[in-house]
């Protein structure tokens, strides 16, 4: 049996032991009493009598009898066998016995500072995350969402995957994933939709959201010495809009081109590019261009033609002859390319036009430009 109350410092745990020779004590306790108060108190109407509590202080009554056996005596009367327990007197204090004492029921009282911390095995609820760690991990990951872009990603390098969401509805399409994820100990949630664009950061979330670990670019040196005989690369100068560079992506996929050189590869991991690439992202290496003009020339010391484009001057694209082995060079849709970049090209081709508009999305141009070497290289 046990009771508990709060304290000053807290709460206080009360134990009541029994001990084995409870038996006898309760026949010693059960003793004669005078069931009087003082001498010359006198009953209220209607109010039971006095219970002898200033005996109870003293431990025992005038006439040597026990004044907590009469206590439990009427408790019993009124059929409450719950042990009592009287106040302290100065026996207890000082050392020396008292009746309380040779009771059945002890008390052991154990302050909340007294009790021993839960042992965890070395796991508390708390860790210490070092900030620097922390920076340096979410440098590295990014977050992708839409579906086709989710699914490519797993059918492909599934084990890049951090942490997913999902919403209800989408679970039975990606029943092979959530297969993988749990026996691979890959943490997922089912989500509202709410939640889930807040951890996407967006409402054009596709119902799913993939945590995933970043790609590392790829130097000139290693593509090349992986790239095929007929080899078309698309390098981007100051190329920076997700939308554009997903949909140029999607088209590098479409006609096989295998990589692109970029001067941020992570440019091309975020969540936009990677979902409006539809699923193209996961067949399109990023080539590192720290130096952009410095990485051309190394393509072309490896036999690859560079060509640049221009909306307004070069050969139209209808009369260009595209090599096989090529590095097509676009710039921003606003400004074109530079021209540092302008001057590496070893052929300068234009796409011809009624002229009403003063140039193309880049990535409708690069649709032109891939689809021409696609039809003379690869058709």
């Amino acid at each position: 049996m046990n009771d508990s109350f709060s304290g000053k410092n807290g709460k206080v745990k009360v134990m009541y032991v029994r001990s084995d020779d409870d038996g006898d004590n309760r026949n010693k306790d059960k003793r004669p009493s005078n069931n009087k108060g003082r001498p010359g108190d006198k009953a209220r109407p209607g109010s039971r009598p006095f219970e002898g509590r200033n005996n109870e202080r003293r431990g025992s009554d005038s006439r040597g009898g026990d004044s907590r056996g009469e206590a439990r005596s009427q408790d019993a009367r009124r059929g409450d066998t719950r042990p009592r327990r009287p106040a302290r007197d100065e026996n207890e204090s000082s050392g020396s016995s008292s009746p309380w004492q040779d009771s059945p029921w002890k008390t052991v009282s154990r302050a909340p500072s007294d009790e021993s911390a839960p042992d965890h095995g070395g796991i508390s609820g708390k860790s210490f995350i070092d900030p620097e760690q922390l920076r340096r991990q979410r440098q590295e990951e990014t977050r992708v969402y839409g579906e086709n872009a989710c699914q490519a990603l797993f059918a492909s390098r599934p084990d890049s995957i951090v942490r997913a969401w999902f919403v209800q509805s989408v679970t039975p399409r990606f029943r092979e994933a959530l297969r993988w994820m749990a026996a691979n100990r890959k943490a997922y949630h089912v989500v509202e939709d709410e939640e889930l664009a807040k951890a996407s950061g967006t409402e054009h979330h596709g119902g799913v959201c993939f945590l995933i670990k970043k790609r590392q670019g790829l130097d000139a040196e290693t593509y090349l010495q992986t790239a095929p005989a007929t080899d078309c690369v698309l390098a981007l100068e100051n190329v920076g809009n997700p939308h554009n560079l997903g949909g140029i992506m999607r088209t590098c996929a479409h006609f096989g081109i295998n990589g692109m050189l970029v001067q941020d590869p992570a440019q091309l991991e975020s969540g936009a590019a990677v979902r409006t690439a539809e699923g193209g992202a996961e067949h399109v290496k990023a080539i590192m261009a720290d130096n952009f003009i410095d990485v051309l020339a190394s393509f072309r010391k490896a036999g690859y033609t560079i060509v640049t484009t221009s909306s307004h001057k070069g050969t139209a694209l209808g009369k260009a002859e595209l090599p096989a082995r090529m590095v097509l060079v676009l710039g921003e849709e606003s400004e074109g390319l530079s021209d540092s970049a302008w001057q590496q090209g070893d052929l300068n081709v234009s796409i011809g036009g009624t002229g009403k508009v003063e140039s193309l999305n880049v990535s409708v141009a690069t649709g032109i430009l891939l689809a021409e070497w696609w039809r003379q290289n690869q058709a």
